[in-house]
């Protein structure tokens, strides 16, 4: 559970951060990170769009460069952009400024006010820098559809588990994902929908 749904320690690490949005609204945040690539995004894209819905895209800025195409696709059907650093790069293996640095490559082509960390983590002085100009953005949960352990069917499970009001729900748009994805994502929409739960995205 403490993959899944962060505990209320690792929550202190970053205070300012996003990690649950308003707990008396019955709403949920659908985020996607990694994209664009051309292999799963066009139909994340189709999914949501057959629902109706909006999502938060946390892209990698190389691969914005490598795939214009899938990035106009998101930016023109109505989502919302977050930045997750230039190449993906983890905050624990880098200096302040050389992180700092990633982060402003990736958004001359994001133009966004929000950032993901990737992994999760970053130094204390990165967040303190990062989040004077980008609302940082965490998970209330974290799908797992990443993990090599689970299938389409656990990470659902995942969804209907520790969903609740004001989560921030947290999928990848990749290659390792997309199995997982193509079994999860719908259903686990259509779950949320029964469950009463509206999709909306950061204002």
């Amino acid at each position: 559970m403490i993959i899944e749904q962060p505990a209320i320690f690792l929550r202190w690490l970053y205070p300012q951060a996003l990690w649950r949005m308003d707990r008396k609204e019955r709403a949920v945040y659908l985020t996607f990170d990694d994209g664009p690539i051309p292999e799963v995004t066009p139909w994340v894209l189709d999914v949501l769009d057959h629902y109706g819905i909006k999502a938060t895209f946390f892209m990698v800025g190389d691969n914005v460069r490598k795939h214009p195409e899938e990035f106009r696709m998101v930016r023109e059907r109505g989502h919302r952009l977050g930045n997750h650093t230039y190449n993906h790069i983890g905050g624990l293996l880098h200096g302040i400024s050389s992180y700092v640095h990633n982060v402003e490559c990736a958004n001359t082509y994001l133009h966004t006010d929000l950032f993901r960390p990737p992994h999760g983590w970053m130094k204390w002085g990165q967040y303190i820098i990062v989040k004077e100009k980008y609302r940082v953005v965490m998970w209330d949960l974290v799908t797992r559809d990443y993990s090599k352990h689970l299938s389409g069917r656990d990470v659902l499970l995942n969804v209907r588990r520790y969903a609740r009001p004001g989560s921030i729900i947290t999928f990848h748009d990749s290659v390792k994902s997309y199995e997982k994805l193509t079994y999860a994502l719908p259903r686990a929409i259509e779950w949320l929908s029964s469950q009463g739960y509206a999709f909306k995205v950061f204002d």
